[in-house]
């Protein structure tokens, strides 16, 4: 990012405290990192660009309350951490989500392309609803704040983003065992989004729970919202029909 103006908003709508342990996913040179620790207690400053990662160090080497850490955070060992405020590699928005509802955490502010923000924010029935929708409403609520147009960036990506507050949902509602379970769930659902919940639940529950066909047939029968089209059902729709089946 070539413009540090916005730096200062990412730290307001995280509502840092001098207490906070900061997660900062994608360092880079280390600008925002410098913000992060007058503002918190501790920064982890993670990299996976070996190129930079020497140059983090040497900007930040007299700071010292800033953590660095090199790798992949989807890979290595990261400590506990409080919040997040990050522009992360856009490649890894997903997965990082998936990543970040695993652990504890109060709030994340991140950087994020348009059009992957408005997934996450999506009315029931749209193009833009997904599985990643239900399954982020389920651990978070998620904010849109100022749009970052992308020539803020070099090199300039192909779309624009936005600035998006996550903040975790506690405690998690209707808390399944099995996010895993879930998360199998509504990816098979969301490929047959426009098919009757009976139609497209019968395939997953002979095969997520290795039942025969004629006890798959009588579990869906007794199924809630079986007539509906896939795409019209709510987040709560499918964290109960999650409940069920995963007892």
């Amino acid at each position: 990012m070539v413009d540090i103006s916005l730096f200062p908003k990412l730290v307001d709508y995280a509502s840092l405290q001098l207490t906070d342990v900061v997660l900062e996913v994608g360092s880079g040179f280390g600008f925002l990192s410098q913000l992060l620790s007058k503002k918190c207690r501790k920064v982890l400053a993670i990299e996976k660009d070996k190129r930079i990662v020497p140059i983090l160090r040497e900007q930040l080497g007299n700071v010292g309350n800033v953590q660095i850490l090199e790798g992949d955070v989807l890979k290595v060992v990261i400590p506990d951490f409080d919040k997040v405020v990050s522009i992360p590699p856009y490649q890894i928005s997903s997965d990082l989500l998936l990543w970040l509802f695993s652990r504890r955490f109060d709030c994340a502010v991140c950087i994020f392309q348009r059009e992957f923000a408005n997934r996450l924010v999506a009315s029931v029935g749209t193009e833009d609803y997904s599985w990643l929708t239900v399954f982020t409403h389920h651990y978070a609520q998620v904010d849109l704040f100022d749009p970052v147009p992308k020539y803020l960036f070099f090199p300039q990506p192909a779309v624009d983003s936005i600035i998006v507050r996550l903040i975790k949902r506690k405690p998690i509602p209707l808390c399944m065992k099995d996010a895993a379970f879930f998360r199998q769930m509504l990816r098979f659902l969301f490929a047959n989004r426009n098919k009757k919940v009976a139609n497209a639940m019968l395939p997953f529950v002979r095969s997520a729970l290795e039942v025969s066909e004629l006890e798959a047939k009588k579990l869906v029968n007794a199924l809630p919202f079986r007539d509906r089209r896939v795409r019209t059902l709510t987040p709560e729709n499918f964290e109960e029909l999650a409940s069920i089946l995963a007892k």
